[in-house]
């Protein structure tokens, strides 16, 4: 038999440090229950010493999810320790993953600490994380800048303390594949106690070469790795889970280990959390971008056609794309819109979100003639914005743009129920429209990204706006679709301010 490998998601917390990824409680949950969908080992909630929102959010996904672990984030000092045990005491399955730094360079000007001290704080730590649960996690931070002698000296140490599982950080993205694979492979061959954990890594991606570098770990013997969706993170983000899943599941000639992964559900899960940080997956993203499996060449597309795995590797359905693109249409009933959700793996909470949710498609099927899977992934992010609390709501819009003439904007808002409205010249329609609400609304919030993608193909495609905005060194990020891109932008721009008027902590660690 072979063995499991087990996928570690780190999106709901390294990812999540991107800056501009920040997430709500609610957001996390649901990313949490579509990782629990996709059958993710263990799922990292986040660091719940670092503000309350962040231990408020890792407290919500260890009490909803049910048949993943639940990992917290902590220091290798008791206070974060305790933090983090409360915050994932109510999980089925809880985990607390511990770290402090062993490279020279951090021991000497991060820590000021000598190695000794770094020693007895690491043992120390596992130790104290005991005390709420047998399943520990160590870290040493920069082990690939680390000297190989003390990582054996720490390692040994944690794991005769319990550490169940010892993690191999590649933090800064420093090392080469070959380089990487030779330590994970010393260090289970010189620590005399290496058997007694499972030997994880954590590849950063500065150098182009996460997924690279935990393939090599993997097939070196480690038996956990820690990824992302879509490879979010820090700088240039981590491996990326469905490279690194599908990658093992199409090379079981190399690979001695599988994992348990659902593949159906990368691409929804891929969505979702594009759609909730902001983040575009770009067209030729390995696994899940939209030119994935696009075959423009006529020598591919007569290879294909005349046998499939002439330049496909992987079917795309493994991964959750669909064949059948065209479903419905505005004839289309409830039972069949509800039948079509269930089959694209979209579960809605409750019998009144599925007739908000129809309703708002009924509106988009008068003004689209087709209704594309892609469409129903969209309109159902949107209605789970529009159920967010709102302080601001759009009522109405109207444009003026014109060649030769200014652009201009008039826009009628609810703040709290109260209709207001507003008009404003501007270099362009959107710059005219986000002028208007400003005159409404006076937040002071600096603008940092504005992009648009179009979710089909099309003149009468939906437009998703994603609006990028910062204020007092929050940095949130607001969604919106339509098949009228300036109202999609107005959409995306009000969802961007109700976050920064919510009285919510954002649940951003670095806040």
């Amino acid at each position: 038999m072979k063995d499991q490998l087990i996928i570690f998601d780190t999106t709901l917390r390294d990812g999540e440090q991107s800056p501009g990824a920040s997430m709500t409680r609610e957001e996390k949950v649901r990313i949490a229950k579509q990782l629990e969908k996709m059958r993710v080992d263990v799922i990292e909630a986040g660091f719940p010493a670092a503000s309350n929102g962040d231990f408020e959010s890792v407290k919500a996904v260890a009490d909803t999810i049910k048949d993943s672990t639940v990992c917290g984030l902590a220091r290798a000092l008791e206070r974060d320790i305790d933090r983090c045990g409360e915050a994932i005491k109510g999980a089925n399955s809880g985990r607390i993953h511990t770290f402090i730094a062993t490279s020279p360079i951090h021991m000497e000007k991060k820590l000021r600490m000598s190695p000794d001290q770094v020693v007895e704080q690491a043992v120390k730590a596992v130790q104290w994380a005991r005390k709420w649960t047998d399943n520990v996690e160590f870290s040493p931070e920069d082990a690939g800048r680390s000297e190989l002698d003390f990582l054996c000296r720490v390692l040994e140490a944690v794991i005769a303390a319990g550490a169940k599982t010892v993690n191999i950080p590649d933090t800064v993205g420093y090392n080469l594949p070959e380089q990487f694979g030779n330590l994970i492979r010393n260090l289970r061959e010189r620590i005399p106690n290496a058997d007694q954990a499972i030997f994880s890594v954590h590849c950063h991606n500065d150098l182009g070469l996460a997924v690279a570098n935990s393939l090599s770990a993997v097939a070196s013997g480690a038996r956990q790795v820690e990824c992302t969706i879509n490879g979010l993170g820090e700088r240039a983000g981590n491996a990326s889970l469905e490279e690194v899943v599908m990658a093992v599941r199409t090379r079981q000639d190399i690979f001695s280990c599988d994992t348990r992964i659902d593949t159906t559900q990368i691409v929804p899960a891929s969505r979702m959390v594009s759609n909730i940080t902001g983040f575009a997956v770009q067209p030729n993203k390995a696994i899940v971008g939209a030119n994935a499996f696009a075959h423009e060449s006529g020598i591919h597309q007569d290879g294909v056609l005349k046998h499939r795995e002439t330049y496909e590797i992987m079917r795309a359905e493994d991964v959750g794309w669909t064949a059948n693109k065209m479903v419905l249409g505005k004839h289309s009933g409830r039972n069949a819109f509800k039948t079509r959700l269930s089959e694209l793996g979209i579960e809605l909470e409750s019998e009144e979100a599925v007739n908000a949710a129809f309703a708002r498609f009924k509106e988009l099927a008068d003004k689209k003639h087709e209704i594309f899977d892609e469409d129903l992934h969209a309109l159902v992010s949107d209605e789970a914005t529009a159920l967010e609390s709102e302080i601001y709501k759009l009522v109405s819009l109207k444009v003026c743009s014109e060649t030769g003439e200014t652009p201009h904007a008039q826009v009628v808002l609810a703040e709290q129920g109260e209709e207001k409205s507003a008009a404003s010249d501007g270099g362009g329609p959107v710059d005219a429209a986000f002028k208007a609400i400003e005159a409404l609304v006076q937040s002071g919030a600096e603008l940092q990204l504005y992009s648009v993608n179009n979710i089909t193909s099309g003149t009468d495609a939906q437009g998703e706006v994603t609006v990028r905005l910062s204020k007092g060194g929050r940095i949130v990020n607001g969604q919106g679709a339509d098949t009228d891109i300036v109202v999609a932008s107005a959409k995306a721009y009000l969802h961007a301010l109700n976050k920064l008027a919510s009285k919510l902590e954002r649940a951003h660690p670095q806040v």
